[in-house]
């Protein structure tokens, strides 16, 4: 149950896109129609789900304070190397990850564009690493934090693609067509999902 807290939480109630706004870049820019979203929400949800237990691991047996006591170095402290070894950890999934669709699935490949070795540099991928670091989650827990981050987001850029599918039919004055209009979609979807907040 625990577990499934952190799942929730990390999807719905600190959403990475719409609560914490990171990714936007290519939350805006990946989000015009619903299958490359759900490919690039799909990406997402397997990198968090891999790199964040990765990277507590690593913080937690080579980086924290004192994770080094089993060398004989104690006093160690290398947590400044952190955002260093995440992104190592990210660029190296997200590699594997590309690979991995450019042979299997080159359409999906091809649509999601630039925007997939972005990955690599994406604030919310990053971000839930560093989350996970604040939040003091041990093994377990950042891999539920992981796989609600990474669903959060995904739901997030799926919501928004459909939406901005439907709104092509709609008559937007000119003044909002294209970014304004994403912007006010983005905003009214982040107020829903600041209702989820507990009070």
């Amino acid at each position: 149950m625990h577990y499934l807290d952190i799942v929730a939480r990390a999807a719905l109630i600190d959403n990475l896109a719409l609560t914490l706004l990171l990714g936007m870049c290519t939350y805006i820019a990946v989000s015009k129609r619903v299958a490359t979203a759900a490919g690039l929400a799909l990406a997402v949800l397997v990198i968090e789900t891999i790199t964040v237990p990765l990277n507590n691991l690593i913080y937690r047996l080579l980086l924290a304070p004192g994770a080094l006591e089993w060398a004989g170095y104690a006093t160690l402290d290398l947590s400044f190397l952190r955002f260093i070894a995440f992104i190592g950890v990210i660029a190296a999934l997200v590699q594997v990850l590309e690979l991995v669709l450019a042979r299997s699935f080159p359409t999906l490949h091809a649509a999601l564009g630039i925007y997939l070795p972005l990955l690599t540099v994406n604030c919310a991928v990053l971000g839930a690493s560093l989350l996970m670091i604040q939040h003091n989650y041990d093994f377990g827990e950042s891999l539920a934090y992981g796989l609600g981050a990474g669903a959060g987001w995904g739901l997030a850029i799926v919501l928004f693609a459909a939406i901005r599918e439907r709104l092509r039919y709609s008559d937007v004055p000119l003044g909002l067509r294209g970014v304004g209009i994403a912007f006010i979609i983005t905003g009214l979807l982040a107020l829903g999902f600041a209702g989820l907040t507990r009070s």
